[in-house]
Parts: structure tokens; C-alpha cells; sequence
């Protein structure tokens, strides 16, 4: 995987703006009610219909894709009770989201199913992202969730109806296997992730905890002749005319025929930007560093 400097950004990026407390306040409780009316309104669209643990793989054989992500991390500055209590919290939102069935038509809403996370319900104060740095918050977490699932869906035939990123890159890369930028963020509620199943046949997502990694997989009763390949097809570091990085990068998806290894489909997944918070010569030497060890 290559990486570029250019000292140009790219049309379209616009300035860093520092928005008021008030404006942030009231631009959410305007947007939560947004999406208060619209789940009123769409309510008969969205998954609601949970199989029992015991039937998951009784009832959906096939594994479509699976994958996990190691739930402690070492970060700087942020305490590890913050991980312990993230733990608790991803525990309470799995008992709401595994074995919920996504039948054709119907929508997966991260929040519609998990709810508001509340101290009423269990939920601990966890790491949070906003504005570039990191704050507790309770409920803090659950974005380690989206990722998972946003990740697995992106090897899938479901289709992504709404996915949002992250705004700023925090750290540089440790031990990175994914492309960067492959996640999805979350904001109760307005900030969701949402999956459309287009295709004839039923999914289920099943998640859980074990040894220290979350894991998660999506099932179905049917095999698809189909397997994705995502990759990053670009990766660069621009300074920007009015002071400090951006990071981009262009994340594509082969849809390949597991009968004859043909590529079907080479299409663009997503292009993120984020602001850097650290140097670009950073990151460079972490990912020499890793070269060397491995």
C-alpha cells in the first residue's frame, strides 16, 4: 500500500470551523427529531425480528462473512477503565442487535434497534471522538460495533443506506488491517448506520464476545455465488492552504463469480477525508517501523 504527499488540496475541502456550544446543541436536537418523525413514518421498513440464539445457525446455515477486532487497545491518554466499561456497553447493544433477521425490503437502523443509550439501561461512561479529541460519554464504544458491521456488509450483497465517517484522524496507524477510513461513526441518533437487504433472501446478523475480540458474521439460509474484495485504490497526505493535513484516501470493492474467478464488478465503495491530528512524517515512520518488523 502506497502513500503520497501533495501539497495541494483537493477542490471541495473546505475550512476547518470551530462551531459554538449553542449551534451544536440545538443543530442536534433538530436533527434527533428529524430522525424521530422519519422512523414514525418508515416504521413498517425497518427490522425488527430476532431469532433465538440457538436457531441462528440452525435456521441461516451459510456464513456469508465473518470477521472480529480486539476490543482493548493500547491508547495513549486514554485510561483503560474506559475499555473495560466499552466492553459492558458493546454487551448490552449486542443483546438488542444478535439474531435480528433482515428480510428483502427491509432496513437494518443501528439506532432504531439498539436505542438511546442510557445509565438507566446499564450503559458506562466510554471514549468518545468529537472534535478532534476525546471525551467520556456514556455509551461511548459503540462505534467499534458500526465498524464491525459496516465492514462485514461491505463483503456482502447488502446494500449500505447510510454510513458516516469520521471527521479527524486521531492516531497514526498501529497495527492496522484495514484500510483506513473503512469504519462508520455514530451519533444517537441522528448519525446512523443503516443497511438495505435488495436482494430475494433473509440475512441475520450475529454478534458476539469472546477472549477479549468482538465478533460478528452475516448468515443467511442461501449461498451466494458472489465473493468482495475490498481495497484501497488510493492513499495520500495533502497540506492544505491554510495550515495543517488532511488524509484521503478512495476504498473500491471487487464483486468476483466464485465459480470462474471472474471480476464482475470493480465499483467505487467510498472517498473519505479527515483532518490529521499529528503529523504526517508520523505516520510515515510507524508504517517503516512496521515494515522492518515484519
Amino acid at each position: 500500500m502506497g502513500f503520497s504527499f501533495k501539497k495541494k488540496s483537493i477542490p471541495g475541502m473546505n475550512r476547518r470551523i470551530q462551531r459554538g456550544n449553542l449551534r451544536l446543541f440545538l443543530g442536534k436536537i433538530y436533527f434527533q427529531w428529524k430522525r424521530y418523525l422519519v422512523w414514525f413514518l418508515e416504521r413498517k421498513t425497518f427490522a425488527v425480528t430476532k431469532v433465538p440464539l440457538q436457531e441462528v445457525t440452525l435456521t441461516f446455515p451459510i456464513s456469508i462473512f465473518k470477521h472480529s477486532s480486539p476490543i482493548y487497545r493500547k491508547l495513549k491518554d486514554v485510561p483503560m477503565y474506559l475499555q473495560e466499561n466499552k466492553k459492558i456497553n458493546l454487551e448490552i447493544a449486542i443483546s438488542k442487535l444478535d439474531g435480528i433477521v433482515l428480510y428483502p425490503n427491509q432496513v437494518f437502523s443501528f439506532w432504531y434497534l439498539v436505542g438511546k443509550p442510557t445509565k438507566r439501561k446499564g450503559y458506562l461512561p466510554g471514549m468518545q471522538l468529537r472534535n478532534g479529541g476525546f471525551v467520556e460519554r456514556t455509551g461511548g464504544g459503540l462505534c467499534q460495533m458500526a465498524n464491525l458491521i459496516y465492514w462485514m456488509t461491505l463483503h456482502s450483497p447488502l446494500e449500505v443506506k447510510e454510513r458516516w465517517r469520521h471527521s479527524f484522524d486521531i492516531f497514526p496507524d498501529s497495527e492496522r488491517t484495514l484500510p483506513f477510513g473503512s469504519g462508520a461513526t455514530l451519533s444517537y441518533n441522528y448519525i446512523d448506520l443503516q443497511i438495505k437487504n435488495t436482494t430475494k433472501q433473509p440475512f441475520v446478523l450475529h454478534l458476539w464476545i469472546e477472549d477479549g475480540y468482538l465478533k460478528g458474521e452475516w448468515r443467511s439460509d442461501v449461498e451466494i455465488p458472489f465473493l468482495y474484495q475490498v481495497y484501497e485504490s488510493y492513499h495520500g497526505f495533502h497540506a492544505e492552504p491554510w495550515g495543517g493535513y488532511t488524509r484521503r484516501n478512495t476504498i473500491r470493492r471487487k464483486k468476483i463469480s466464485k465459480s470462474t474467478r471472474e471480476i464482475l464488478e470493480d465499483q467505487l465503495v467510498t472517498e473519505n477525508v479527515a483532518w490529521m491530528m499529528y503529523e504526517p512524517l508520523l505516520e510515515s515512520k510507524v508504517q517503516n517501523s512496521d515494515s522492518t518488523n515484519m
